[in-house]
């Protein structure tokens, strides 16, 4: 029998799977040949995040900035004399923490695919493609459309973007610096990235679940940024959830990562929020076995835990993720005269890729700012209310 099934082999998966292994057996599931493919992931993370991953990957680039590009032609710059942000591959992020997980003493089982759960008598069976295993609890990390989630009772996390990307041989100018477009003619419920590494540029984008698939955008954004002609040598999309899902436990079960829809509704980051809630459910799970009790109403500590913990960013990033959803074109135009009549880029130099709300936050702590924005954020909220 094992101490815990995790399903799925990505970073979330490995990375709860390398904090218990050390004391308990681990077993990990992952429907997929490999580690880290299909890639699904910008790749560009913090470089907090890098160092809870508790890996090493290449840094392709660093990042100072972005040139933030408004509907109406106005252009915000924001640049730290510090590096915000590392670009990395997803994929070899991925590789890697599987290796970490099963240094730590974690089993994983390739090209085995998880199909259901049942608890009784205080255990779990998991059946796969490639059997039935015993647990004492079985932990989705198996992405926004976790098939452990749905076993828990039809629990998807609740709203979502689609999002594409491409690599081309085109290098950029500025190498500290990304490109964010907005508006909603290129990216209606998201934005757009254009990222520098070298003789190549990554460029993608997500758009509301309510517009369509992303790949008609793609092709308007690489024709308005000048790249339509450029050869592209790399491809991936892939769903992104931005609010958490109804609950994230169960009897013997827990939910993390994208499969929880631990994922910062700002920015669409999901590593950061997953390594964090790997810290809380790794100590929950331990608790459990201590006392021998595996029921939801012990792991309803893991979600309270993983709330107090971040809870309060993930909370304040939805109300601003809601509120961007409603601006219309001319509100964010708005937003960006008053940003720049009032000189607030300093503020937007100092973001925290990890915890963006702080920016809004101390834009709000400036009086006229606030007066300014008001009007429009004021607006949007109704219009979110709908």
């Amino acid at each position: 029998m094992w101490d815990a099934v995790v399903v799925g082999a990505g970073p979330a998966g490995c990375k709860v799977a390398a904090d218990l292994a050390g004391t308990h057996d681990v077993l990990v599931l992952e429907e997929h040949a490999v580690s880290g493919i299909p890639m699904q992931c910008t790749g560009l993370l913090s470089h907090e995040a890098i160092g809870m991953s508790g890996v090493r990957p290449r840094i392709l680039n660093e990042l100072h900035g972005a040139h933030v590009h408004f509907p109406g032609g106005a252009v915000v710059t924001a640049r730290s004399r510090e590096p915000k942000a590392a670009l990395v591959m997803r994929d070899e992020v991925d590789s890697l923490m599987a290796s970490e997980a099963k240094a730590a003493g974690a089993e994983i089982r390739y090209s085995e695919r998880y199909l259901g759960h049942t608890v009784r008598d205080g255990l779990v069976s998991v059946e796969t493609t490639g059997g039935r295993y015993e647990a004492k609890a079985v932990i989705g990390a198996d992405g926004h459309r976790s098939a452990v989630s749905m076993a828990m009772g039809n629990n998807p996390p609740r709203y979502f973007v689609r999002g594409i990307q491409v690599d081309l041989e085109h290098a950029m100018g500025e190498q500290d610096m990304m490109v964010i477009r907005l508006g909603s003619s290129l990216a209606p419920g998201f934005f757009t990235w254009q990222i520098p590494f070298g003789e190549r540029t990554r460029v993608g984008l997500a758009v509301g679940s309510g517009y369509g698939p992303p790949a008609p955008y793609l092709k308007r954004l690489l024709a308005e940024s000048g790249l339509e002609s450029a050869r592209v040598v790399g491809k991936h999309s892939g769903i992104i959830p931005l609010e958490y899902a109804r609950k994230t436990y169960g009897d013997g079960s827990m939910l993390i990562g994208d499969s929880a829809g631990h994922v910062k509704p700002v920015s669409g980051g999901g590593l950061h929020p997953a390594f964090v809630a790997s810290g809380v459910l790794s100590r929950v799970f331990r608790e459990a076995d201590s006392r021998g009790d595996f029921s939801a109403g012990f792991l309803s500590a893991y979600e309270r835990g993983w709330k107090r913990a971040m809870g309060g960013e993930l909370g304040r990033g939805r109300l601003l993720r809601r509120l961007y959803d409603a601006a219309t074109d001319a509100d964010l135009d708005r937003a960006a005269e008053i940003v720049e009549r009032r000189g607030l880029s300093e503020i937007l130099d100092g973001i925290d890729l990890d915890r963006p709300s702080k920016v809004a936050m101390a834009v709000l702590a400036r009086p006229l700012a606030a007066l300014g924005l008001l009007p429009t954020a004021l607006r949007c909220f109704l219009g979110a209310l709908r």
